[in-house]
């Protein structure tokens, strides 16, 4: 697929080139060789960017609501006529493997049809007052216009999430996706709503590096609500930011998720789901599974079986249909890893399965006896590395899962569904699974972080609450709980993707 054409930026409802004197590359992971090319965006493109969405989005807010929810339907219409040209892209620019990209695709749909029901959520209400003759009214009202960054690894989806829901509810949007994935997490989906006949001016993308537009993105006097999904580092200094600016800031940061295999759990199903949300992108997501912690009395049989269906995943090619683990998203990216896995190895963890790292790729590695001390359990790895770690009760399991800064994402196999209701409701996480894998959330049910993994929620009832001007102060936290249940026998396996 020829992706050169992929080379303007949006902006004011154009498309044209930065200002930067800079050029970016886009090379695809796999091959190395580049796809594409963009001239960046400077601070003044910027300021263009986003003068233009607070122009349009004064008109946008007046249009109603069944216009709002139209532009979605259609957006959703295109997704399914547009989403092996998806796919393609994402194979192209990120090295997903064709698994990976049919999941991020074929959600969109799903996730365009959830935001066309934002705008009718956006009502009026009227509550009795204690003076006589008196109501109180409550409207709800878009925020302005909403500043975007998006990251690299899963950049359709974790671009269209917050872009639909701002525009849904009222909003314009500027949206900075990661440079490495400028055309899957920005510049396609200017296109799609472009299409869908969302007016020129509202929604923006532009492709900056921070060296160019230093903090301007979040300082900005126009955006009222700063989007962001990556690191806690970066996270951490949006906050910042945004504090000191007195705006609102949405934050899904970093994950160090535990998949708990109880004693009762089924050893083949705990396998399977652990595989897939282990090295699923190469390890490269947010929710990924990061510590495997295993009941002692099942530690050998789940070991044994892991490894043997670990080692058989087809490493390559992120086209071949195949294929299970594609590259790394570049080189930097690989080489990060060998020292975290070396440092294991010396403090004791023992390599039950070692891959090799080349160019940009990370055979699978699994490490056993590994102890939650180690640096490599206690960060976010972020490769496709899998850390095993034996523990003597459900009580010990629950210990080590909470014994992090970070909540994102957790899964708790086990064949009583009420126990693992219980510990779930122990557990420090944004979402929790039972009987599933953790790389999971559905638009219809809230998702985010907690700790140092962030604030504020995707999905449910309340999404669009996040993008309109009401802030409800309640003072507790949001989780989800997502229960499997297989309706075969224990001897079966689910499929590798739930």
């Amino acid at each position: 697929m020829d992706l050169q054409h992929w080379n303007k930026s949006y902006i004011d409802g154009s498309w044209r080139d930065g200002n930067s004197q800079s050029l970016y590359q886009n090379i695809n992971p796999f091959t190395q060789q580049p796809i594409s090319e963009i001239r960046l965006a400077t601070a003044e493109d910027l300021d263009t960017a986003y003068q233009a969405a607070a122009r349009v989005q004064k008109e946008w807010e007046q249009t109603s609501a069944y216009n709002w929810a139209a532009v979605m339907e259609k957006a959703a219409e295109l997704m399914v006529e547009r989403a092996e040209e998806l796919i393609e892209i994402l194979i192209a620019e990120t090295g997903s493997t064709r698994i990976k990209a049919n999941i991020e695709a074929k959600s969109a749909f799903t996730m365009l049809k959830m935001a066309a029901r934002n705008p009718f959520k956006m009502e009026t209400t009227i509550h009795p007052s204690f003076v006589n003759g008196k109501e109180n009214r409550v409207y709800r009202k878009p925020i302005g216009v909403i500043g975007i960054i998006s990251p690299f690894n899963f950049p359709f989806i974790l671009s269209l999430r917050a872009v639909a829901t701002s525009l849904s509810t009222g909003n314009g949007v500027v949206l900075k996706p990661d440079s490495q994935t400028y055309i899957s997490g920005g510049l396609f989906l200017a296109k799609l709503f472009e299409d869908a006949g969302l007016p020129k001016g509202l929604f923006n993308v532009i492709t900056a590096e921070v060296e160019e537009i230093g903090d301007a993105f979040v300082e900005h006097p126009v955006p009222r609500l700063i989007s962001f999904t990556g690191s806690t580092h970066t996270g951490r200094h949006i906050a910042q930011l945004c504090g000191k600016h007195l705006k609102k800031s949405h934050l899904e940061l970093g994950g160090n998720n535990p998949f708990l295999v109880l004693e009762d759990a089924n050893v083949h199903q705990a396998v399977q789901a652990a595989i897939f949300g282990k090295y699923l992108h190469q390890g490269q997501i947010c929710m990924s599974i990061n510590r495997l912690l295993v009941h002692k009395n099942l530690y050998g049989e789940f070991v044994e079986l892991f490894v043997n269906q670990v080692k058989n995943l087809k490493v390559g090619n992120p086209d071949d249909p195949d294929t299970f683990i594609g590259p790394m998203i570049n080189h930097r990216a690989a080489e990060r890893i060998r020292p975290l896995i070396d440092k294991s190895v010396d403090a004791g963890a023992q390599l039950a399965l070692e891959g090799k790292i080349y160019d940009n790729f990370i055979e699978p590695f699994v490490l056993t006896d590994v102890t939650s001390e180690m640096e490599i359990v206690q960060n976010e790895i972020f490769g496709p590395v899998a850390c095993l770690i034996p523990v003597e009760s459900d009580e010990e399991a629950l210990r080590i899962a909470n014994d992090t800064p970070y909540g994102l994402s957790t899964s708790i196999f086990t064949s009583s569904i009420e126990q693992g209701v219980r510990l779930a409701q122990q557990i420090e996480s944004g979402i929790v699974h039972i009987n599933d894998q953790t790389v999971n959330d559905e638009p219809n049910i809230p998702f985010g972080g907690v700790k140092d993994s962030g604030y504020g929620r995707y999905g449910g009832e309340g999404t669009q609450r996040i993008y309109d001007h009401s802030m409800d102060f309640r003072p507790a936290r949001t989780a989800s709980i997502s229960i499997l249940i297989f309706k075969f026998g224990k001897e079966k396996t689910p499929p590798l993707c739930s």
